[in-house]
């Protein structure tokens, strides 16, 4: 499975940007998520999507981002309003495989990844 994300860019702060990860089979039965990573840091949580539609958010994007699927194009997208610099990062959309009723936070639980997107937010 290959995942392609693009939509990053260089943005000021309080501007929006969509981001979006378009994976090479049907996604229609997985949990898709987003997480993004700075330098010398884990990688962390932002954003998960069920096969059903639920929705899980890390508390520090919640209210801002949004994260959705396009089952019929392979596509999940995150659009994120409201950036700040904290935002800055390298973003990687995830798939977890599994067939889950459970949405996982965790890094590890998702055995596909993209290439990552650069996201830079100046002030």
């Amino acid at each position: 499975v290959q995942l392609q994300a693009s939509g990053g860019g260089l943005v000021q702060a309080g501007d929006s940007l969509r981001l979006s990860c378009t994976a090479s089979k049907t996604i229609r039965t997985n949990n898709m998520g987003w997480f993004r990573q700075v330098p010398g840091k884990e990688r962390e949580f932002v954003a998960a999507i069920m096969w059903s539609g639920i929705t899980n958010y890390a508390d520090s994007v919640k209210g801002r981002f949004a994260i959705s699927r396009d089952n019929a194009k392979n596509t999940v997208f995150l659009q994120m309003n409201g950036l700040n610099t904290g935002d800055t990062a390298v973003y990687y959309c995830a798939l977890d495989q599994k067939y889950m009723a459970v949405l996982s936070r965790a890094s590890r639980e998702y055995e596909y990844w993209g290439q990552g997107t650069q996201v830079t937010v100046s002030s």
